[in-house]
């Protein structure tokens, strides 16, 4: 095809520099680009968790017990600490407390109802703030590389070189036990395993063609981190979490259970602590609880074992 005739080509000047939209144009078609196949992973990954049986009787059961904690005012009104039935009651020998009750005759299933309330609090309050502290290391140490990297690499390390439990002790111990405090000191503890993830995410993607085409634009640090990479490096992240959630139950029930848990909160690691004593003779006050905790963790991760499987490409077509 010929060059068309102009005349600054004729005279020998060059032609007039391309619009700045122009110019632009290719950045946005490759962001446009690279933004439609996250959205179509997304749904092709949320159709395999679909399909996942495990996953949904994940989902079924993990609702169930978030049912039972919201409903547990309405359900069992009042302290779930008062003396309300006589002691020792075995399940199913009363109507009324379907579950019997302890030793010192407080209900046993409005315990367990009140302990959802704080477990599975505890459980997500903690995971949420190691998810923030983790993201936000994980993502200033990934994107920005050098000094800071090596800076923040190290405070990571540092944490991880503490024992979780023992740091969770520690901090309880010095502090007072109040559910605030069991819900810090296990965020404090849990976000490295955050943090190097999302550094590995961020320095995977930071420098594809997506975070360049934004950066051609002009997007400053913050928009690029929080609006172009981070969605992208979510998957799995969010497979991580469901994991923190569990093991926060689970060190909430362990403190609870060496008697460092709230005294004026009911939680399920309380009630297996007060029930030990009495293992021999009234084995059910700690295998409920025992049993609530089991099928939470177990909930979570079947969960997390499926959001692996649906954001997984090689595992998505199995």
């Amino acid at each position: 095809m010929s060059t068309p005739f102009t005349l600054d080509a004729a005279i020998g000047q060059p032609a007039a520099p391309a619009p700045v939209a122009a110019r632009r144009a290719p950045a946005v078609a490759a962001k446009s680009a690279v933004d439609a196949k996250p959205l179509s992973s997304r749904r092709a990954a949320l159709r395999a968790f679909l399909r996942n049986p495990a996953a949904v009787a994940g989902v079924v059961l993990l609702a169930f017990m978030l049912v039972l904690a919201l409903a547990a005012p309405l359900l069992y009104p009042g302290d779930p600490l008062d003396m309300v039935a006589p002691p020792l009651l075995w399940p199913g020998q009363d109507a009324g407390y379907p579950l019997g009750s302890d030793s010192l005759g407080r209900d046993v299933i409005a315990g367990i109802a009140h302990g959802a309330r704080i477990s599975l609090a505890v459980g997500v309050v903690a995971a949420t703030l190691s998810l923030l502290i983790g993201v936000l290391v994980g993502a200033s140490a990934g994107y920005f590389g050098g000094r800071v990297d090596d800076v923040l690499v190290r405070i990571t390390e540092l944490f991880q070189t503490m024992p979780s439990f023992l740091f969770v002790i520690v901090v309880v111990a010095i502090g007072q036990p109040s559910v605030p405090v069991i819900v810090f000191a296990i965020g404090l503890a849990s976000w490295p395993v955050i943090a190097r993830l999302v550094r590995a995410e961020f320095r995977t993607l930071r420098e594809t063609e997506f975070v360049l085409a934004a950066r051609s634009q002009g997007f400053g640090h913050a928009r690029i981190i929080f609006q172009e990479i981070l969605p992208n490096a979510l998957p799995p992240v969010i497979v991580t979490t469901s994991v923190l959630v569990a093991s926060a139950i689970l060190i909430e029930s362990a403190l609870s259970f060496l008697g460092m848990g709230d005294p004026n909160a009911v939680s399920w690691g309380s009630m297996i602590g007060q029930g030990r004593e009495l293992l021999r003779t009234a084995w059910y006050l700690t295998a409920l609880p025992g049993a609530a905790i089991v099928l939470t963790v177990l909930a979570l991760n079947l969960v997390g074992d499926g959001l692996n499987d649906a954001f997984n490409p090689r595992l998505r077509g199995r």
